[in-house]
């Protein structure tokens, strides 16, 4: 059987999980993300309208306690001790309606950036699903299944954390340091020359931050995607892992990756450590220079009590800000990269495409035909099939046989058109495949595979796959055709029994057997079944031998298998050899030439 040859890259190769990128490919990057992120905002901008206002009057509120205090203290105290109460009453009404407005917005922004988030998010999982599900099998057999779950886990968490929180710190933190300057300056420029000189140090402070941090934490984001790639695919071969012992090579693989993720994690911390206390150092220092100078002024007459009091409270609400977005500048970094890598998914173009125009074809005869069909897996890789051209009329039973790797499963995987041809094309009635839709492709064309892979549900329901809306006796029709009643009636719920996850409440048989009968219900034009009896046992397999010839019948039918039980039903048999075929005839007429065919079918005759 012949199948892509694909090796998962390791760190610092191709795989982009690890890859360090050029110039052009960051810039490149950066616009997929700034353009999955339009699309994704358009339909809610208006809310985030909405929002913006809220930010910045609840910002405003916010920031105009102090001020309020100040005017209170500095005309309302000396008017309150003349006998007038009615500044003092002032000064606290519109700090009381200060505070429960920019309260009451607050509340309004963080909710509504909430509900937005999730808004997003739902149609980005969705999108994201539907374009994976959409894929040719090269974008599988490529794209390792824990680098998918990563896109669908823990990148969409880390622009959970962004969209839940971002308005409020990235927006409303910022407005807060801008307003707040803003008034200092106002109230006392001397002031706000020392707020300034202070802030020089903050702010190389947080630069260096910023890119420790960025480091830091893009390690840490590499190394989780290492630990999830490895879990996914060491559970996904747990058959494999068990058969050849394999846990503590697994186990040795997974400590080292957790040991680099909690030395990544330590490294952040260690960052963290020294910034923040670092921070608040300068903060204290800033208010004990607003405090001392302001206090000479205020003896010296040139600065009012009030307005002291309230530019002491500003330097101190100044430096919560600045600690709030570098705190959250770690998830900001962490989400912007996986809005990256989910818009680099996104931006993978399948080879196998849904054509413009579309030929219609609702129903076929079953003709298909190679027109000097080559093929190779990869630009630069050798040819798997040869130019090839082959007839297979309408109803023909065709079996391919051949040694491993021949090209047998590459010849089915065209005509289903998992894959499009390097060269030549193939053809159904006539029609290139790739100008049919894939609509009339999948109700022309099945193939049952040797995985014979079942869902979640009831037998029922994995047999309704071949034709959804089918009855439930055109369901048990089909089963009793193919010879998959009689252990079905068994089970504990009959056709109502759940299956449970892939099918592992039934043996591989008897999956093989549900699958056969989805197949019969779908009733396709052009039937493939690759190695499809390879796990039935000789009980099982002749029981299901009467009706798999019922189920290729009628219809054309091509058949890749190591029984020679099964290849002699067929009408005509190729054998296939690197990539060519090097005979073609009837089963009787190629053991009669004393060939290759001749040759495993006294090999199996010896073994019977």
């Amino acid at each position: 059987m012949s199948t892509p040859t694909t090796t998962n890259p390791q760190p610092g190769q191709n795989d982009p999980e690890h890859q360090s990128y050029s110039d052009a490919e960051n810039k490149a990057s950066r616009q997929r993300s700034f353009a999955l992120l339009g699309e994704l905002i358009s339909p809610v901008k208006g809310q985030f309208v909405l929002m913006a206002i809220m930010v910045v009057i609840a910002q405003l509120a916010v920031v105009a306690g102090p001020a309020i205090i100040a005017w209170g203290i500095d005309h309302g105290l000396p008017s309150l001790m003349a006998g007038d109460s009615g500044p003092a009453f002032q000064a606290a009404a519109l700090a009381v309606g200060a505070a429960v407005v920019g309260g009451v917005l607050t509340y309004g922004y963080v909710r509504q950036s909430v509900v937005v988030g999730q808004k997003m998010l739902l149609a980005l999982r969705r999108k994201v699903f539907r374009f994976t599900q959409k894929q040719d099998l090269e974008f599988h057999e490529s794209y390792t299944s824990g680098r998918i779950v990563s896109r669908q886990t823990s990148d969409m968490e880390a622009l959970r954390e962004l969209l839940d929180s971002g308005v409020n710190v990235m927006v409303g933190a910022s407005l807060s340091m801008v307003f707040t300057i803003v008034l200092i300056v106002t109230m006392d420029p001397v002031t706000g020359l020392v707020m300034l000189a202070m802030l020089v140090p903050c702010v190389v402070l947080t630069i260096w931050f910023q890119k420790r941090s960025r480091i830091e934490y893009r390690a840490i984001r590499t190394h989780s995607a290492r630990l999830i790639v490895h879990f996914v695919e060491a559970m996904a071969g747990i058959r494999a892992v068990k058969a050849f012992r394999k846990e503590d090579r697994n186990q040795a693989e997974f400590d080292g990756l957790a040991q680099d993720y909690r030395d990544a994690s330590m490294r952040s911390i260690n960052v963290f450590g020294i910034y923040q206390p670092a921070l608040r150092v300068l903060a204290n220092i800033t208010i004990a220079a607003v405090l001392v100078v302001g206090g000479f002024r205020v003896l010296g007459g040139d600065l009012q009590v009030g307005v002291l009091v309230a530019l002491v409270l500003y330097s101190r609400r100044f430096f919560q800000p600045v600690d709030e977005i570098a705190n959250f500048y770690n998830a900001f970094q962490s989400a912007v990269s996986a809005l990256e890598k989910i818009a680099s998914l996104l931006a993978v173009q399948p080879h196998v495409q849904e054509p413009v125009s579309p030929t219609s074809l609702p129903t076929s005869s079953g003709q298909v035909d190679f027109e000097h069909v080559a093929f190779r897996y990869t630009e630069d890789g050798p040819l798997v099939l040869q130019p090839m051209d082959l007839h297979i009329p309408a109803g023909q039973t065709i079996a391919l046989v051949g040694q491993t790797g021949a090209g047998k499963s590459t010849v089915a995987k065209l005509i289903a058109r998992f894959y499009d041809t390097t060269e030549g094309r193939v053809t159904l009635d006539g029609v290139d495949l790739r100008d049919i839709s894939m609509q009339d492709l999948t109700r022309n064309i099945v193939m049952v595979t040797q995985e014979a892979y079942l869902f979640s549900g009831t037998v029922a329901d994995n047999i309704a796959l071949g034709r959804p809306g089918a009855s439930r006796e055109e369901i048990e029709e089909a089963a009793r055709a193919i010879g998959a009643d009689e252990f079905i009636e068994k089970l504990p719920y009959g056709y109502d029994t759940d299956v449970s996850k892939r099918g592992g409440r039934v043996s591989a048989g008897q999956r093989q057997l549900i699958s056969f009968a989805r197949a019969f219900l779908a009733d396709p034009r052009v039937l493939i079944l690759d190695e499809a009896t390879s796990s039935l046992d000789i009980p099982s397999e002749r029981m299901v031998q009467e009706g798999l010839t019922k189920l290729l019948g009628h219809r054309t039918s091509l058949i890749i298998a190591h029984r020679l039980t099964t290849v002699m039903i067929a009408d005509r048999v190729l054998v296939v050899h690197g990539g060519e075929v090097v005979e073609d005839g009837s089963p009787t007429e190629l053991v009669a030439q004393g060939g290759r065919f001749a040759a495993l079918y006294q090999a199996w005759q010896d073994s019977m």
